[in-house]
């Protein structure tokens, strides 16, 4: 552990916190891709799924537990209780052009041919496109609420925060994870356009954030 990584956890929490709150508070899902969430939620089921075989430490375990409890939480007021309010003619995106992908690239590349390293490969490749749906659908509006906006901020930090824990354990400790380095910039490199658009008109006080439309 070091401070990248405890920042990086504690900004990932605080991006689903805030999209909970926003949706809980408004009774609204609008702006917000269920498709994403949904994403997301396997991420981490196929990741955590030695939760219950495999213990690394008190901090480990609660975190795991935590992600997955409000990553369902959420698909389930998505979909569920608050379904009504749900944007589903914005929430296009083809999620199979990433599955599909995905799932041959976990196959490909691991570092063990079996069923537990090819899911958690596939949790960490998944995560990297996962907020795919979630930008096309702002870049179709053309706009997004400031919370969703905050939610995407603190979700890209977490990743960059990430990138430097990488960074800070080479050097003090010569650990490298291709396959978590690589799918953890390149998904650092899809927040870049909006991290620009959230310091120069969300944090400049202009509330929603609009977005150029597609072409």
């Amino acid at each position: 552990m070091n401070v990248f990584r405890l920042a990086g956890d504690a900004s990932h929490l605080v991006a689903i916190i805030l999209l909970l709150l926003k949706i809980w508070k408004s009774r609204s899902c609008a702006g917000i891709s269920g498709k994403s969430q949904v994403l997301f939620a396997l991420v981490f089921t196929t990741r955590y799924l030695d939760l219950l075989t495999v213990f690394i430490s008190p901090y480990n375990t609660v975190m795991k537990v935590v992600f997955l409890a409000m990553s369902y939480a959420t698909v389930y007021l998505i979909y569920m209780r608050f379904r009504n309010t749900f944007n589903a003619e914005n929430d296009t995106f083809r999620i199979e052009f990433l599955l599909v992908p995905v799932i041959g690239l976990s196959f490909l590349e691991n570092y063990a041919f079996t069923p537990m390293e090819i899911l958690w490969t596939f949790s960490i490749f998944l995560e990297a496109v996962a907020i795919m749906p979630q930008l096309f659908m702002i870049t179709k509006t053309g706009e997004a609420e400031s919370i969703t906006t905050h939610y995407l901020f603190f979700l890209g930090l977490y990743r960059a925060l990430y990138i430097a824990n990488w960074v800070w354990r080479y050097h003090t400790e010569g650990f490298f994870d291709q396959i978590a380095v690589v799918s953890g910039v390149v998904q650092t490199i899809f927040y870049c356009d909006f991290f620009y658009l959230y310091v120069t008109r969300v944090l400049r006080g202009k509330g929603k954030m609009s977005l150029p439309m597609p072409v």
